[in-house]
């Protein structure tokens, strides 16, 4: 099936970073690649809508063409790497803000999965996660956003780490891209459970079934923790598997609200040395 990969790119060694990792991911695939650089005009600002400049203004162009050039320049560099032709490249420049940008640019191309660095060009190395990644995986709810750190460099995911407290049913459409990754490079899906209360309830073991039933064309299995606080015991959990990917639904906000807010972010480590993707529901609006 044919993919289309939009990954967004301020030209950071992070930004090229994600956007090898995407093409490798994708490899095998046919797909459409959008490169999505957002840029900025000096002396105006998004949040006032008396201050957008115009086109053809001297500072509009310069910034544009600024942009413009920073992607000869990438393309350059992907001309280095090995030949793929199931693979084509498209680049937008926009004076926009990311998630606005972003957004459109999965409207009007249909976009399958949005790609990201962890962290911008200026972003401090004490930040595991840039304001723009979380704002992204929080708020793009129409495809799933994938953010790889700086220092991890593709090889076939082994397994991904998919935790759950089986409180909420689970919809197929919104474990697609993490079936499909799993079928793509025979990746295992570990299912992590840290255990809060002595037993599932009847809902809970319902949607445990459930997810069965979702994943049986899978490689997957079900694991359980207990006496740790979810982030601990999802951290130890990967540290001790050694595992690639981590991927969480976005349902409502609820886990990214607890997991993203500081100092959390800070405490979840593994965020700085393994991709993790926001799934996400794509009946929402």
């Amino acid at each position: 099936m044919d993919k289309r990969i939009l990954v967004s790119t301020d030209f950071s060694k992070n930004a090229l970073n994600a956007l090898r990792y995407s093409l490798d991911l994708y490899r095998d695939q046919t797909c459409d690649v959008y490169f999505l650089n957002v840029y900025q005009v000096d002396g105006y600002h998004l949040d006032n809508a008396m201050m957008v400049p115009e086109p053809g203004e001297r500072a509009f162009e310069a910034a544009k063409r600024k942009s413009e050039e920073q992607f000869e320049k990438l393309m350059v560099i992907l001309q280095l790497r090995p030949d793929n032709p199931k693979h084509s490249y498209h680049t937008i420049s926009t004076f926009n803000s990311l998630l606005e940008a972003a957004n459109d640019t999965i409207d009007k191309k249909d976009i399958d999965i949005v790609v990201m660095g962890t962290k911008g060009a200026t972003a401090s190395r004490a930040v595991i996660f840039g304001t723009n990644t979380i704002n992204m995986m929080e708020k793009i709810t129409k495809c799933p956003v994938l953010a790889i750190p700086e220092e991890v460099r593709f090889s076939p995911p082994k397994e991904i780490v998919f935790p759950t407290d089986y409180k909420t049913p689970f919809k197929r459409r919104e474990l697609n891209y993490l079936i499909e990754i799993g079928k793509m490079h025979g990746t295992f899906i570990r299912v992590l459970h840290i255990k809060e209360e002595a037993d599932l309830n009847k809902k809970q073991q319902g949607n445990k079934v459930l997810l069965e039933s979702i994943l049986e064309k899978t490689s997957h299995s079900f694991h359980t923790l207990e006496d740790l606080k979810v982030q601990t015991g999802i951290n130890a959990f990967i540290e001790n598997r050694g595992s690639d990917m981590v991927a969480f639904i976005n349902r409502k906000h609820s886990f990214f609200g607890s997991v993203f807010s500081r100092p959390l972010v800070k405490e979840l480590g593994y965020h700085s040395r393994i991709p993790i993707i926001a799934l996400n529901d794509h009946s929402k609006s």
